[in-house]
C-alpha cells in the first residue's frame, strides 16, 4: 500500500530532554495504527509532529509527500484537550471551523455532527455538554475538512462505553473508505480489535511494532 506518512529517524529535543528519540515508521493508506505507552512516552509529541504543529529537532517527516505544515489541510488532528468554543453551539463551532478552510470542499456542519451521532439542532452551548458529547463534537470538527490522515489523541477520554463503541464503528467506516488513522488511548481493549498495527512507545522511542 502507498505510504501516507513517513517518519525517518526523528528526535524532538527540549534542552537535554528528548521527547522523541530516533523514531522511524511508515503509515500506509487505509490502515489504523494504535499508539500505546505510558504517560510521557512521547505519543502526543509524535502526533503533534505528524500534524505539523511541532518541528522535529532531527530527522525527516513527510505527510502525503509534503512537509506536514504544507499538508495540514489534509490532516485531521484531535488533541487530548477539546479545541472548542464553550459559548457556541456545536453547529456554530463547526461553521466557524469551516471558515478556516477557504476554497476547500468541507462537509456541512449538520452532516459532520450526524456522523458522530449528535443532533445539529441542539441549541445548548458546548460548555454545557457532557465530556462524551464534547469528544464527539471535537471529532466532528476534525472530520469537517475530509482529512486523509486522522490523528486522534485519547478520543475516548471520559466517554461511556456505548459512545466509544459508536465512535469506533465510525472510525472503522472511515478506514474502510481509505482514511489512515493513528490514535492513542489508555483503553487498549476498546481499540485493539480494529487496529491493523499496534505501535508501542517508551521513553520517546518506538520500541515495538506489531501488525
Amino acid at each position: 500500500m502507498p505510504a501516507v506518512a513517513t517518519v525517518e529517524d526523528v528526535s524532538k529535543l527540549y534542552g537535554r530532554f528528548a521527547a522523541l528519540r530516533h523514531v522511524s515508521t511508515t503509515l500506509e493508506r487505509g490502515r489504523c495504527y494504535l499508539l500505546l505507552g505510558e504517560n510521557g512516552a512521547g505519543k502526543s509529541t509524535l502526533l503533534r509532529v505528524l500534524a505539523g504543529l511541532l518541528r522535529p529537532t532531527l530527522g525527516r517527516v513527510r505527510v502525503l509527500e509534503l512537509p506536514p505544515a504544507e499538508a495540514r489541510a489534509r490532516i485531521g488532528y484531535m488533541s487530548h484537550a477539546a479545541m472548542l468554543y464553550d459559548e457556541l453551539t456545536a453547529r456554530e463551532n463547526l461553521e466557524y471551523t469551516a471558515q478556516l478552510y477557504p476554497g476547500q470542499a468541507c462537509l456541512k456542519a449538520e452532516e459532520a455532527l450526524g456522523m458522530v451521532g449528535l443532533d445539529p439542532a441542539l441549541t445548548r452551548p458546548v460548555g454545557q455538554y457532557s465530556q462524551g458529547m464534547r469528544q464527539r463534537t471535537s471529532l466532528a470538527r476534525v472530520l469537517l475538512s475530509k482529512p486523509e490522515l486522522l490523528l486522534l489523541d485519547e478520543p475516548f477520554s471520559n466517554m461511556d462505553r456505548a459512545s466509544a463503541e459508536r465512535m469506533l464503528a465510525l472510525l472503522a467506516e472511515l478506514r474502510g473508505a481509505g482514511r489512515t488513522i493513528v490514535l492513542t488511548t489508555h483503553q487498549r481493549e476498546l481499540a485493539e480489535p480494529m487496529a491493523d498495527v499496534v505501535l508501542m512507545m517508551q521513553g520517546g522511542a518506538l520500541t515495538t511494532e506489531r501488525a
